[in-house]
């Protein structure tokens, strides 16, 4: 059982609520991981303004939702990648792409596969990119400036990947079909 409080508009902090309100009118509801982040004004308010410039980059949404679902599969974040299976689905990605990602591997989509690598590879390396590894990206169709993008998509997913892992938020009965078990270590 969790010792994070999964915060209503109501009894979250009053900084917090906006950031609350704007998910519940985008979402229809606020999602858990947002309502356990809004214990801390500081953390939830960081992380929104992240994501609303993430969602106005260059990359389109099922690109955003490629290295989302990713990063939280790379991360080993339960509740995001059924949250981002559920959103990719939507988006467009092919099931067949989304069931790769969810099972470590590259997606068959060449674009969606060079961004999910790249994304991984940022994870993995800690951010060390080789020079191989951004003329891999750079070859699929990317710019440099949208390797700087997926930087900025891995930093706010990482917000939520970490805030999962320590909250464990309880998965919406609207994303149960899309439940994920991080594979044992």
């Amino acid at each position: 059982m969790s010792s994070y409080p999964v915060h209503t508009i109501e009894s979250a902090p009053a900084q917090s609520r906006p950031v609350l309100q704007q998910l519940q009118q985008t979402f229809g509801v606020v999602p858990n991981i947002a309502a356990t982040m809004a214990a801390s004004p500081v953390l939830i308010n960081g992380f929104i303004g992240l994501f609303e410039r993430v969602h106005a980059s260059s990359l389109t949404e099922p690109q955003i939702q490629t290295l989302l679902l990713t990063n939280a599969v790379t991360n080993a974040s339960e509740w995001p990648v059924a949250f981002h299976t559920a959103l990719a689905l939507k988006e467009g990605v092919r099931p067949a792409d989304v069931d790769a990602i969810r099972n470590g591997v590259l997606p068959d989509d060449p674009g969606l596969a060079a961004l999910s690598a790249l994304a991984r590879t940022l994870m993995e390396k800690r951010g060390r990119l080789g020079e191989s590894d951004q003329k891999r990206f750079l070859e699929a169709g990317f710019s440099v400036e949208q390797i700087l993008e997926v930087i900025a998509v891995v930093a706010a997913s990482t917000i939520t990947n970490y805030t999962s892992n320590v909250t464990r938020p309880p998965l919406e009965a609207r994303f149960e079909a899309f439940a994920w078990h991080a594979p044992e270590r």
